[in-house]
């Protein structure tokens, strides 16, 4: 999508990968027009001193936060899986979820837990934040995040199972309709061993457990 022509700008990860954001200059200019187009619409003014840059902040930011399309979730887990024989779960929990709902391009935000029982592989701890980053950066529901998030582990590691739950609060409806600032929606998915009600119980115990 962005990838031809474009413009690096690197920055290393703080967990050792490099992070590259890909600006197509092109792109970025007819973003921009189309960004200006609607200030004027919605009654402002594009030339006053404050919109000058505007339009191409939004345009850059867009393009971040829709990364996702560029990025292969399953090429960052078998960047980094091993053969191990651990057969117990794994979890990764209180994953930063920032994504924007595909209805109002509103941002909605929350954590995501996430675990499976390996099957002979595990995959870098970094690697399942990262892709949960790569289903979120897109425009989204939360219901196919989560079941995206889902299906890519389980495709790739092989694992006995994989349970995730998302929680995130949704500013289309913190912002604007029903305008309930404290509503949260959860959403989970399961496969394996995490349909068995003793799996799935263990997990949600300990995705609410608190150390220390």
């Amino acid at each position: 999508m962005i990838k031809e022509n474009a413009i690096p700008d690197r920055d290393e990860g703080i967990d050792g990968y490099e992070k590259i954001d890909r600006y197509n200059p092109e792109l970025i200019e007819n973003l921009s027009a189309h960004y200006q187009d609607i200030l004027k619409q919605i009654g402002e003014v594009p030339s006053r001193e404050g919109l000058l840059k505007t339009p191409e902040r939004i345009a850059k930011a867009l393009l971040y936060l829709t990364q996702g399309y560029d990025l292969d979730a399953k090429e960052i887990l078998n960047s980094a899986m091993f053969k191990e024989e651990y057969s117990q779960m794994v979890i990764v929990k209180d994953i930063e979820v920032y994504s924007m709902c595909e209805h109002h391009m509103l941002p909605f935000f929350g954590k995501a837990h996430v675990a499976y029982i390996p099957n002979g592989h595990v995959v870098g701890l970094s690697k399942i934040p990262r892709v949960v980053d790569v289903y979120a950066r897109r425009l989204q529901v939360q219901e196919r995040l989560t079941n995206e998030i889902r299906d890519c582990i389980q495709d790739t590691l092989q694992p006995l199972g994989v349970g995730i739950v998302i929680e995130c609060r949704h500013l289309c409806m913190s912002m604007r309709g029903v305008q309930k600032q404290n509503s949260v929606t959860t959403t989970s998915a399961f496969t394996g061993e995490f349909l068995k009600e003793k799996t799935r119980t263990e997990f949600l115990n300990l995705i609410s457990a608190k150390l220390g």
